[in-house]
């Protein structure tokens, strides 16, 4: 439609306490008519009308007070879809009013109201939060509060007398932007039914997407497969689909955009000419990634369109769908979107089957792997409220960060695969359920940092923890019962694994240490999107557009080396929010929202401070060694260290000495040595294979490809001298032949299958026998029974009678399971392996015997 967007400038106000539904009508009617000037008969509000099922009356008060200005008929009862407002299944709530505006007026528009019509449109919403919804229902709040949002584009559409958003004054420059590329003509404002080949839709839809993507790759997010990652990937591939299909514009046309609404919104918005580069890379990579996959997703669905109105059907299957999505990268709603254009719909049941499937074979893959096979559980929203309403209170975990301590607990809630284990059963050995205890020093996953484990005893048994959950306060160990039974009631203790935590927690320390290292190294621009940290490595995510140099990447791990050397103090201290907030330095994971007390972690005086509840080592030293041992991509302007401590990374280091070894061994023999390439080709695939520091790995791949280089050179020079040899030899047989007027002839040539050698071959032939086929045979290594070349010119008189050297090359080759091809008068081919090259060579001069006999 014409007045709903992806994304769209919000204005809005505020009250906390300070005034509330008089005060907030008030100020909202003396803004429209006053300030803006609206039409007063053009205006509309709507009061919540009541709801019997959440308890409520009627919202007259509000009512009331819009009847100071509009007439009763015009101030409109809607129910609570329409008229209360909440942010989620709990929290602060309340009913609203909506103003609404239209555009036609000299009309009683009260049954367009809330219509959809898109020329009487909500521009105004007046949120009156006066309940907090929790579990139990709703309650009054003991301050009302106000909370009002106002589409700005809506707003000026109706300031400067348009009847869409899209005609207002930021959307024209896109418009003739895209009108550069588009070849079936500028925008004309069609819509629904009118806009029959949806060009009008395409440029709307495009428009708007090159606004949403441009602000929210300014503001740091970036298209990948998760969350508002895969937001932002669906629209970009709606929009280039849009674009390319129905716009018929070149691939690779949206990134066009982007400096236009640079140009139009930057001074109000300076994020965006100060990110435009990172925009347009990210755009320019994600556009061409789907470029291929668009043709191919596009051919697919038309091709299937035929086929089902062939068929007489309808519905596009869930199995079709769900390949356009796994297979082509095709969002479901985007399918959906081109099966509507084409009369169709998608089986989206089927197709959500098919994808839940998938992602419950992934999570059960990932589940066995986490937990050895001990099946693990979660709590929704419905078991903590049940626990909630049975007494127990959240689980102490303040023992947590101490360190060999066996805490005594008791169990109050079992929870296994059918629910809630009750009525004192108990559960016994060989079963994986769920405890939930008044108290427990295991750490939870949280902020990365994987669970603890363990063994949770009781008297005469034992139970095994695999994983450890939190769920609204309640700590969920999820785990096997060894022996004995358990129980609601039972009296146990919680036995951590303090080893394995000793292996995670300078893994998660250093992580902290790796974040400042990277702002030191790359600047300030860099921003933690991510981190794992467990009993094996430590994984950080972070922002920044490329991949890391060699030299900033070793510049990181001394940075941390040094650190770890340095014998810095790790404390934690638990403070007001806003006095961490305001400690110099401090830092915060993107997008995290942190408890009030927050627990502030430092490592050394100065060398990090962050917001962090993991389990942490008291001083640098614990962490022994430090490794880099990868970087990599894992989503546009994402990149991914992986790295190791303590004892894996001394065998990581220990590994590095050992290839370091072997290089130095390998850049000692003469380069001229026979297969020294491959020599160095094997170790070079044996390092990358070796776990090691990546670092160091790169330095030595570095060395290798230097020893390869030179070996290569040598390699050639010694075989240009061979040709120059063999050529002469060559030629005495060419002329021999010649001499014996032979019209086809078939050698085996020394070259070690060296292309450029057999060019010089072949020239030498048509020069000295123009009118006779030839054909070189060579071996890469002679007797090896390997790799095999054969290489052929025939003149053209012969090919025109037949024997053509693409055929005789097949016909050769096809003797060792090799394959060829070219054109009639010179072709070449290769077979990986050879057994038999008198066998070939029997087969080629079988075939140039059959020609020349057939053209005589």
């Amino acid at each position: 439609d014409t007045y709903h967007h992806t994304f769209f400038e919000m204005l809005g106000s505020w009250s906390f306490g300070d005034y509330f539904k008089k005060e907030a009508i008030d100020y909202a009617w003396e803004l429209l008519t006053e300030v803006y000037g609206l039409d007063t008969s053009r205006l509309y509000a709507t009061y919540f009308e009541g709801d019997d099922s959440l308890g409520l009356e009627a919202d007259l008060e509000a009512k009331e007070f819009w009847m100071k200005y509009l007439p009763e008929e015009r101030v409109i009862g809607c129910n609570a879809k329409d008229n209360f407002w909440e942010m989620g299944e709990t929290g602060p709530c309340g009913p609203c009013s909506e103003i609404h505006y239209d555009r036609i007026g000299d009309r009683d528009a009260t049954s367009l109201v809330n219509a959809d019509d898109p020329d009487v449109i909500e521009i105004w919403n007046i949120v009156f939060i006066q309940y907090n919804r929790d579990e139990s229902g709703l309650t009054t709040l003991p301050n009302q509060h106000i909370d009002t949002g106002m589409g700005l584009e809506r707003l000026v559409s109706l300031l400067q007398d348009k009847s869409s958003n899209y005609d207002i004054d930021c959307f024209q420059p896109l418009f003739r932007e895209i009108e550069k590329y588009s070849k079936v003509g500028p925008y004309t404002g069609l819509v629904l039914e009118d806009d029959t080949t949806l060009k009008d839709t395409a440029y709307r839809a495009i428009a708007d997407h090159a606004r949403t993507l441009s602000f929210a790759i300014a503001d740091g997010a970036v298209p990948n497969n998760e969350g508002r990652g895969y937001v932002l990937r669906r629209i970009l591939r709606r929009a280039t689909r849009y674009g390319q299909q129905v716009l018929k514009c070149e691939p690779g046309f949206f990134a066009n955009l982007i400096p236009v609404v640079v140009d139009t919104f930057s001074e109000t918005y300076p994020e965006l000419r100060q990110q435009q580069d990172t925009i347009l890379e990210i755009i320019v990579e994600e556009e061409k990634a789907f470029a291929t996959m668009l043709d191919r997703g596009i051919k697919f669905f038309t091709d299937l369109e035929e086929e089902l109105k062939a068929d007489g059907k309808k519905e596009v299957p869930g199995d079709k769908a769900f390949f356009l999505y796994d297979t082509l990268g095709f969002p479901i709603d985007l399918t959906e979107q081109m099966a509507e254009e084409a009369g169709l719909i998608v089986d989206v049941k089927a197709f959500e089957n098919d994808l839940e499937a998938q992602k419950q074979r992934s999570r059960d893959a990932r589940k066995a792997a986490k937990a050895g096979g001990a099946e693990r559980f979660e709590l929704i929203a419905e078991q903590t409220a049940w626990l909630a309403n049975n007494g127990v209170d959240a689980t102490d975990d303040s023992s947590k960060y101490e360190w060999d301590v066996e805490t005594d607990a008791t169990v109050k809630a079992v929870f296994g695969s059918d629910g809630f284990v009750t009525d004192g059963r108990a559960v016994t050995a060989g079963q994986s359920v769920g405890l939930v205890l008044d108290r427990s020093s295991f750490y939870a996953e949280a902020g990365g940092q994987e669970a603890d484990l363990g063994t949770i005893s009781v008297d005469g048994g034992s139970f095994t923890v695999t994983d450890v959950q939190v769920y609204g306060g309640f700590i969920l160990h999820s785990g096997i019962v060894e022996e004995g039974e358990i129980k609601v009631g039972s009296s146990v203790k919680c036995q951590v694994d303090y080893d394995r935590r000793r292996n995670v927690a300078p893994n998660h320390s250093m992580t902290h240490v790796l974040n400042a290292a990277l702002r030191e190294i790359l600047g300030d621009g860099v921003d933690q999107r991510g981190s794992l940290c467990n009993d094996e490595k430590l994984r950080f995510d972070f922002s920044h557009k490329k991949a890391m140099t060699a030299k900033q990447l070793k510049a990181t791990e001394e940075y941390c080396k040094k650190i770890v050397a340095g014998s810095q103090d790790v404390t934690a201290e638990v403070m007001p929010l806003d006095d961490a907030k305001a400690l110099d330095g401090v830092r915060a994971v993107f997008g995290e929202v942190y408890p009030d007390p927050v627990r502030v972690v430092s490592v050394g005086e100065d060398t990090s401070i962050e917001f962090c509840g993991g389990t942490h080592i008291s001083n640098t030293a614990e962490a022994e060694a430090f490794a880099i041992v990868e970087e990599t991509a894992v989503a546009k302007g994402i990149r991914r260290i992986s790295a190791v401590t303590k004892g894996v990374a001394r065998e990581a280091i220990e590994e590095g000495e050992t290839y370091a070894a072997k290089v130095s061994a390998l850049e000692e023999i003469s380069h001229d040595t026979p297969d020294l390439d491959k020599q160095a080709g094997a170790l070079r695939k044996e390092l990358d294979d070796a776990f090691t520091s990546a670092i160091v790995k790169a330095e030595l791949r570095a060395r290798i490809e230097g020893v390869q280089k030179k070996a290569v050179e040598a390699k050639k020079k010694a075989l240009a001298a061979k040709v120059d040899k063999i050529l002469n030899v060559v030629k005495e047989q060419i002329e021999q032949a010649v001499a014996e007027e032979k019209r086809a002839l078939v050698l085996n040539v020394d070259i070690a299958a060296d292309s450029k050698a057999s060019q010089k071959v072949m020239n030498a032939a048509k020069k000295i026998a123009p009118d006779m086929a030839f054909m070189g045979v060579s071996e890469e290594v002679v007797g090896s029974e390997g790799k095999l070349m054969a290489f052929a010119i025939v003149p053209d008189s012969m090919a025109e009678e037949g024997f053509k050297a693409d055929d005789w090359v097949r016909a050769t080759l096809a003797e060792c399971g090799g394959r060829g091809g070219g054109r009639p008068t010179s072709a070449q081919g290769q077979a990986a392996e050879c057994s038999d090259v008198n066998a070939v060579i029997e087969a080629a001069d079988a075939f140039a015997s059959e020609k020349v006999a057939a053209s005589v």
